[in-house]
């Protein structure tokens, strides 16, 4: 499948999610079901019910929680949505920080927008883009949060690149991502709804792993959750890995 046609089956069924008032196109059917699925993968009662309109039922993990956040930081979040995870970095950054959310899809970007407005959260903004060509400027990102969202990417490389650039020297990115740990099948690979549901673009996990040492930088392990599988993924063989990823000075050239 062609990278174009891979972004328009994924925009298309975000901007569904959006307009719908979100459900996870794994899973996820109403509201009740979308905070049992957020609490399932990290967040507490208190997150979720920080900005309810917010929370649309999809991630794989809480890279807030497993952040190292601190007042004045500017923060990045490649794929915002509707700001779910924004407003929980932008209360750790505080009045003096900032946080950015950058998503491809108008109406996420709309329907955060509104919502921070809505919960007063003056310390964020919301920018339509894409995350393999992020539209801020060199070294001027302190942590960079990302929560399933890039193995929806079809140029992943370009995507760490992008993350690398942005961020200052010695800068942090913690993601929450879903990795394969066996191949899917042709059919699998080439349907829509496992590609819009974060599995059919997934990589092999070693080459996830790879893609980011590649772009330069050095990473630790923070936690693999390999039961997300059978509560979200009908028991494919995946994982959900939380990586925090830091900067390094030098590129490693695949």
């Amino acid at each position: 499948m062609e990278n174009k046609e891979i972004k328009k089956i994924v925009k298309e069924r975000y901007s569904e999610i959006a307009s719908s008032g979100g459900c996870c196109s794994c899973s996820c059917k109403n509201k009740e079901l979308n905070n049992q699925i957020s609490e399932s993968i990290g967040y507490s009662k208190d997150e979720i019910d920080n900005v309810p309109e917010a929370n649309l039922g999809l991630g794989c993990g809480n890279p807030v929680a497993m952040s190292k956040i601190k007042p004045g930081d500017i923060v990045l979040d490649l794929g915002s949505g509707a700001g779910f995870d924004c407003f929980l970095a932008a209360k750790r950054t505080g009045k003096t920080g900032k946080v950015i959310g950058i998503d491809m899809t108008p109406e996420m970007v709309k329907r955060a927008s509104s919502n921070a407005k809505k919960y007063n959260y003056t310390n964020t903004e919301f920018i339509l883009g894409e995350i393999e060509n992020i539209p801020l400027e060199d070294n001027s990102i302190d942590i960079t949060i990302s929560n399933c969202v890039i193995n929806l990417s079809p140029d992943k490389d370009k995507v760490f690149q992008e993350v690398h650039r942005v961020l200052k020297e010695g800068g942090k990115m913690y993601l929450s991502d879903i990795v394969l740990l066996k191949e899917l099948s042709e059919e699998q690979k080439n349907n829509e709804d496992l590609l819009s549901g974060c599995v059919a673009g997934a990589l092999q996990k070693q080459d996830y792993i790879d893609k980011i040492i590649n772009a330069g930088f050095k990473i630790k392990i923070l936690q693999e959750d390999k039961d997300i599988s059978k509560r979200q993924y009908q028991g494919i063989a995946l994982e959900s890995l939380k990586i925090e990823a830091t900067k390094s000075k030098e590129v490693n050239n695949p």
